[in-house]
This record gives structure tokens, sequence and C-alpha cells, in this order.
């Protein structure tokens, strides 16, 4: 965290101990201090504008905007439409993507603009957003690579040699879609697929090989790896591994459309929105057994993460953004026009 940065947190009792993506009985009451300590701060200060990351953040903020009168930019991470039926049975996949499609709605409707961080999602939500909406993506400044001697250090644990195996990084919640490529590692028994997460869970397929790491171990794993791959097939965020790729100069396996930025053939291998897991390991045996091909595209990676993704910039449309949303929030001629046939 920045040191110019200051970081003013709800009680610890109050706080959701489990960190897993996804619903919890423990999170609305987390959530609801969340709100309760907004309002306390907003009275004792006076905020511009909040930036309400996801949806959890977004309720929090409109729940007390009666009180605090601070205008709310909802930082859509995700279209709960698209994920969150993942964390649910089967049985009642339909209800719960209805349910989160009118959560999406519903947050877009209620804010006083909305940022999203994909295109995909900004045509999802741009239909009920009340307010202004714009498309700024993640930024990630790159560092300096790892020390070799902790690149062979985590390879040697992972039993793997740098250069020869696929990775993925991140959570193995259901949206995900690691089941895919579970079933594309078991099509190329002679490449290691190794999955590397932060969380309490692990992939429970004795396809991929599953490690915990910390974040610098992962890190390191991305810069030692081969090919470097996302399974996830539903729209609506920008995943943060796609940057962690990227500045490693990996060649990525990844789905069409997942994205804005990514070139097929250029900065990325792309398989068909619908590809199975026939199509992901074709994908990840042609870049291994390509080097030359994999090594470009590994360029093509960086040099966009560099283009697009960089912080200093990402900052300034952001600040120029919630100035639009503070303007149009104090004027009543913006507003929603079917509010006011309502």
């Amino acid at each position: 965290m920045p040191d110019n940065v200051e970081v003013v947190r709800v009680p610890g009792f109050l706080s959701a101990r489990a960190l897993r993506a996804g619903p919890s009985a423990a999170k609305p009451v987390a959530d609801a201090a969340l709100a309760a300590r907004f309002a306390a701060e907003a009275r004792a200060r006076r905020f511009d504008v909040a930036l309400a990351h996801n949806a959890e953040a977004a309720l929090a903020a409109l729940l007390v905007r009666p009180v605090t009168r601070v205008p709310v930019v909802y930082v859509a991470h995700t279209l709960l439409g698209n994920e969150l039926d993942a964390y649910f049975s089967s049985g009642i996949a339909q209800l719960t993507r209805r349910l989160g499609g009118s959560l999406d709605a519903t947050l877009a409707g209620r804010a006083d603009g909305v940022l999203a961080l994909c295109s995909a999602a900004a045509l999802r939500l741009r239909p009920d957003a009340r307010g202004p909406l714009t498309v700024i993506p993640p930024g990630l400044d790159p560092g300096p690579p790892p020390a070799a001697e902790s690149v062979e250090r985590i390879c040697f644990r992972c039993g793997v040699e740098p250069g020869h195996f696929a990775l993925y990084t991140g959570n193995v919640d259901g949206y995900q879609d690691l089941a895919l490529l579970g079933a594309a590692a078991r099509l190329l028994p002679g490449l290691p697929i190794v999955v590397a997460t932060h969380g309490a869970r692990v992939a429970d397929d004795a396809a991929l090989r599953c490690v915990r790491t910390p974040p610098g171990e992962a890190r390191a794993l991305t810069f030692a790896c081969a090919t470097a791959v996302l399974p996830r097939g539903r729209e609506g965020g920008f995943p943060i591994k796609l940057l962690n790729y990227m500045e490693a100069g990996r060649a990525m396996v990844a789905r069409s459309g997942l994205v804005d930025g990514l070139e097929h053939g250029v900065s990325a291998w792309l398989v068909p929105k619908d590809a199975g897991p026939p199509e992901l390991a074709s994908a990840l045996e042609l870049l291994t057994s390509d080097p030359e091909r994999a090594a470009k595209l590994g360029r093509g990676a960086r040099a966009l993460l560099e283009l697009r993704h960089g912080w200093a910039p990402l900052a300034k449309q952001t600040l120029e953004f919630c100035e639009e949303v503070i303007l149009r929030a104090g004027d009543p001629t913006h507003a929603n026009p079917r509010q006011e046939e309502a």
C-alpha cells in the first residue's frame, strides 16, 4: 500500500474471516459495518466521490448515500449475471443468473457513474446506467524480474523445469473454468500444467499440479513458464493474472473476446469463446513446440502492457471520469430520462 494512502478499517470482529470469492454468511455483516464506517468518516471529513470497487462496496456506499450525499462511482470488477451461478449448485443456476443480472442492473441504475474494466461489461451495463459510463482497464507498472535463485527454487518445489511447463495463477473458484484446463491437461500427458493459487482451496484435479504460493513465488513461476493460460470464459472483468503474464513476457492462451486489446497471433493465442479441451490443448501444444512463436507472442504481450496498462495514464483517466461524475451528480438536468418519466 502506498505511504500516502490512508487505510480506514472496520473492527476486525465485524470483518469476514474467509477471503475466498463469492457469497458467505459473514459478508452482509461486514458490508453493513463498511457502510456505517464510511458514513461516519463522511460526516467527519469531506469526500468528493466514493470510488466503490466491486458490488459489495458499491452497495455499502449507495446504502448511506442519502446521509453522506457523496456521489458513487461503481467500479464493476465483474458481471454478477455471468459469475454468481458459479457459487451455487447447477439446479438453481438459472435463478442465480437472473439474480446476478438484476443486481448488475440495479447497481448501474443507482450509481452516479460506472467504471467498467472491459467493453463487454460496459455493453451489458450501459442500458441501465444512470450516469456516465466509461471503460478503464486495470494497470501494472513492470518491476525487475525475480532472482534466478527464487525461480529455480520454486520450480524445483513444483517438480518442473524452467521453460518447460504451462501455468495458471489465481483462485480456483468455479468461474475460472479449471475443469476445462484439467481436461486439456489429460490430452497433454507430456506437458506439466501448474496451478499456482494463494487461496486455502486448491484444484482437486489430479491432471493439474496445484500448489499454494505467496505472490512472490507465483510471480517467479510466471517468469519461468513456457506458456501462461487463462481458461476462463465468463466475460465482464479483467483478470489481473493477464497483466502478470504480460509483465513476464509470456505467450498467453486465452479465449477470444474476454478482454480488450489482445490480438490473436500478436499479443496472445486466442481460442474461440466456446472452445473445449481439444482446442485448448492444441493451442498449448502448438506454443510449447514452437518456442520462436511463443517468444514473439511474449514480446507482443509485454508491449501491450506498456502501451495500455501504465498506472499514470490510467489514474489520470480515472480522476477525469470522477470529475465528470461529480459535475453531473450536482446537475439535475443529467438525470436518467426513465426516472424523469416515472
